[in-house]
């Protein structure tokens, strides 16, 4: 387990790689391989994507995976590298905000020292959580995280693009009402045309989060527009996953390798997961 000392340690140095302008880029892992990997090509910190990681566990995303699984994988992977991880946690894997207290302590138990708490709501009544209960959990985060003496980062995620319920002026008031509970930064996946990023970025007080992927702007172009984070998300696990399935069709229908081309070497990669941390 690693000490509080530690955990104070790495939970400042990611919160200071939240920098607008020179944003921290994420290429969201999600088990040791794939976190040792992106460390390997130079990251400063490693991120999972909840979907990824759900993915990998044979469970579907959006709140089916449920917290003793996902903070064994956490583990896992956190163990595996030696910069920062900061856990995607979806809805905080708990029904209310007491639970959400209880996934946090266990979530730097793990080594972890940064969260994303989104607000969509699956099977309820509504698309995305209410402001003020979402506030509340994120304030039992803040508290809990506070309470062991760790300034885990705590990345309040605002699904109002992403689920087509609502715009910019609904975005900016779940900001407000988060970072007031204590909330470090704010997510907002779905918004990446540039007009919108920027008065995002300028809206919000906090480092500004983006979910990029194909199609999107290029990092640089986001910098300008002053965000301070750049996450991939579930995008490179699914692009792995495509790999996966050329694969196995083409060795099925025509008995040939070609969709293997480019792998990793056996060597390189069993060597890098043999690395000790």
């Amino acid at each position: 387990m690693t000490n509080q000392n530690t955990l104070r340690d790495r939970a400042l140095a990611f919160r200071a790689l939240h920098v607008p302008g020179r944003p921290l880029v994420l290429p969201n892992a999600w088990d040791a391989a794939s976190a040792r990997i992106v460390e390997d090509a130079g990251v400063s910190a490693v991120a999972t994507t909840s979907a990824g990681l759900a993915w990998a566990l044979g469970v579907q995303d959006g709140d089916q995976l449920d917290r003793e699984r996902a903070l064994e994988a956490l583990a896992r992977i956190t163990a595996s590298v030696a910069v920062p991880v900061s856990a995607d946690i979806e809805s905080g894997f708990a029904k209310d905000a007491a639970g959400v207290a209880d996934t946090v302590r266990a979530v730097l138990a793990a080594g972890a020292v940064g969260v994303n708490i989104e607000d969509a709501l699956y099977g309820g009544a509504g698309v995305l959580r209410p402001v003020a209960e979402q506030a509340e959990r994120i304030a039992a985060a803040r508290e809990a995280a506070d309470a062991e003496g760790v300034p885990l980062f705590v990345n309040a995620r605002i699904d109002t693009y992403l689920r087509g319920a609502g715009g910019m002026d609904a975005t900016l008031e779940r900001a407000a009402a988060f970072r007031a509970a204590g909330a470090d930064g704010i997510f907002v996946p779905g918004a990446v045309e540039p007009g919108t990023v920027k008065e995002l970025a300028d809206g919000i007080d906090a480092p500004l989060n983006v979910l990029v992927g194909p199609g999107a702007p290029p990092v640089a172009e986001l910098a300008a527009l002053g965000v301070a984070r750049v996450s991939a998300g579930s995008s490179v696990a699914l692009a792995a996953y495509a790999v996966v399935r050329r694969a196995a069709r083409e060795l099925l229908d025509t008995g040939t390798y070609g969709a293997q081309t480019g792998g990793l070497g056996y060597g390189e990669l069993n060597s890098l997961l043999g690395q000790g941390r």
